[in-house]
């Protein structure tokens, strides 16, 4: 069975109500992510067909507020896969009472891991790109890898990406 990127795309939606707000009155932050995150480790399950682990959450900016009764849309779709993880893109949209149109809240990449029975990493099969958009977020992902990569390995070796010294110690 081929592994297409259109087998992982996975959708949820939440009717948002007061419970699910901050002090502010708006979608409290912790809980829109935690949604994206299952709704990525979906889209990562239905890859792999099996057990997933969240490794990271990267660029993730809430650019919009969501609201009490709105109703909030997550979709996610694996981007690429390498041999033991992948970067899986989802995206958060609002449709405030009474608006026609949805709004884009945020778009965030996870990386998860696929593990094996004894809970450690497996390889895992490539996700195929079918449609231009896809083919797009596919070569982005692996520039995102590398970026994600380089920026450990320096963070590893005790650098700061702009050279630039160490403050000193706190007291």
């Amino acid at each position: 069975m081929e592994h297409t990127v259109a087998l992982t795309h996975t959708e949820s939606s939440e009717f948002i109500l007061s419970g699910d707000l901050n002090s502010l009155g708006y979608l409290f932050g912790g809980k829109l992510v935690s949604w994206i995150d299952k709704v990525g480790a979906i889209s990562a399950i239905r890859h792999v067909r099996g057990a997933v682990v969240t490794l990271s959450i990267d660029s993730l900016i809430f650019k919009k507020p969501v609201t009490n009764g709105s109703i909030l849309t997550i979709r996610a779709s694996v981007n690429r896969a390498f041999r033991h993880s992948m970067e899986v893109g989802v995206v958060a949209s609002t449709l405030p009472p009474g608006s026609k149109e949805p709004v884009h809240v945020c778009t965030a990449y996870l990386t998860f891991v696929a593990l094996d029975a004894n809970g450690k990493p497996k390889d895992i099969p490539p996700v195929i790109p079918e449609t231009e958009a896809e083919q797009r977020r596919y070569d982005q992902a692996l520039i995102r890898r590398n970026h994600r990569l380089s920026l450990a390995e320096q963070l590893g070796k005790g650098k700061r990406p702009d050279e630039s010294p160490r403050p000193p110690p706190l007291p």
